[in-house]
């Protein structure tokens, strides 16, 4: 997006008074006559799907992250994509799934970000089967089952990263993204596993369905191999028959919907305690949640490593339960791209958190800062080519 405009480029015409006989170009803006078939400014085709490009041409691999935002979730979803944008490496294609009433705060906050170049980012309405739509929209949270349709809508990409709203990358995405490396033949997606400790583990001892290994799987932070998972045919306990990927969503919920408390994370735990060799188990230190430390300490790859990856659920960013998970997130929050990070987060921060230590989280807060640190010292020792 850095090249000069061609002289032969026609010039930006002002607004006519009336809309009638013009369209607007949904990526450059330039407002086109009407029996323009595509843009005269940028060449994109008339009634392309809106995708805002802010990002210089890359040889490097394209990361793709998914969200999906309902309700109270946009600054929430915007710190976490900040978060990505802060820290990462190559360039980043984020896909946005948002209600109506949220898109124009998307469009006008990212679009702020364009400087930066180094993303670009598509929003979607939250779409559902036309048949059950309600249903689906209602499970567990409000959108939440959207990704379950992910592979089904986003047909042209081949892997994604899924992450829920409240989380916060303490690490470049492309760290997470270069696990997909380590899949083997039958992997097709990955996560980290609900609990350490059986002994405060959730779908151990209250599960009323299936679920994957000792304590079930988390899918607030899901990479995915898309193309394995569209072409896979997935064993069950419905038929028979392998199912494939759209196939099997609603079959599962008409049999456990009674019986499943977590929604579309329940189904995606039954659906991998039946093909457990399609799944990439992850760390917990790439999910860090308070399950992790507000009873003890009880994960150790983040002990000896430090956390990669936060997850603020529970609510934990908004209210003073946790102050060390809040702390970290108003930090990256607050904090602008311009700022010396090292002065104005990093020294700010690890004051704060020495006044958590009250709480089980907050005695070990060197924890929270071991990667945050890493990852910004890293970002100023970068070429500036790269940052």
């Amino acid at each position: 997006m850095g090249d000069k405009k061609s002289p032969t480029r026609p010039k930006r015409q002002p607004k006519p008074s009336t809309d009638e006989g013009y369209w607007d170009c949904s990526v450059c803006t330039f407002r086109n006559s009407a029996e323009a078939f595509k843009c005269m400014m940028c060449d994109v085709r008339k009634g392309t799907s809106t995708r805002y490009r802010l990002m210089k041409t890359q040889s490097s691999e394209t990361m793709h992250l998914a969200v999906v935002a309902c309700g109270e979730r946009l600054e929430e979803t915007v710190t976490m994509i900040k978060s990505a944008v802060i820290f990462s490496i190559q360039p980043l294609q984020f896909h946005i799934f948002a209600e109506d009433q949220l898109q124009h705060s998307f469009k006008n906050i990212l679009n702020g970000w364009k400087f930066l170049q180094t993303f670009n980012y598509t929003i979607y309405p939250i779409t559902f089967p036309t048949e059950n739509a309600a249903e689906w929209k209602k499970l567990f949270k409000p959108c939440a089952s959207q990704r379950l349709f992910l592979p089904l809508i986003l047909k042209e990409v081949d892997s994604l990263l899924y992450v829920d709203t409240d989380i916060l990358f303490l690490r470049p995405v492309d760290d997470i993204w270069s696990l997909l490396k380590k899949f083997n033949s039958t992997q097709i997606a990955a996560m980290a596993p609900e609990h350490e400790e059986p002994r405060i583990g959730w779908y151990n001892r209250f599960a009323r369905h299936p679920y994957y290994g000792k304590t079930g799987i988390n899918s607030g932070v899901m990479l995915m191999n898309m193309t394995r998972m569209r072409r896979k045919y997935f064993k069950n306990d419905m038929t028979t028959a392998h199912l494939q990927w759209g196939e099997i969503l609603m079959p599962l919920l008409k049999k456990y919907k009674l019986n499943i408390t977590w929604g579309d994370q329940d189904l995606l735990n039954i659906m991998f305690f039946h093909n457990p060799e399609s799944l990439f188990v992850f760390p917990c230190h790439w999910n860090y949640r308070p399950d992790h430390c507000i009873y003890g300490s009880n994960c150790q790859e983040a002990e000896e490593e430090g956390i990669f990856i936060l997850h603020g659920n529970r609510g934990v960013y908004h209210d003073d339960k946790q102050p060390v998970f809040r702390a970290i997130y108003e930090a990256l929050r607050n904090c602008s791209f311009e700022d010396d990070k090292v002065h104005s987060l990093l020294h700010p921060l690890e004051l704060e958190l020495q006044k958590t230590v009250h709480t089980y989280c907050g005695r070990i807060h060197k924890i929270f800062m071991k990667q945050l640190t890493k990852s910004i010292r890293d970002s100023y020792n970068r070429p500036t080519k790269e940052r």
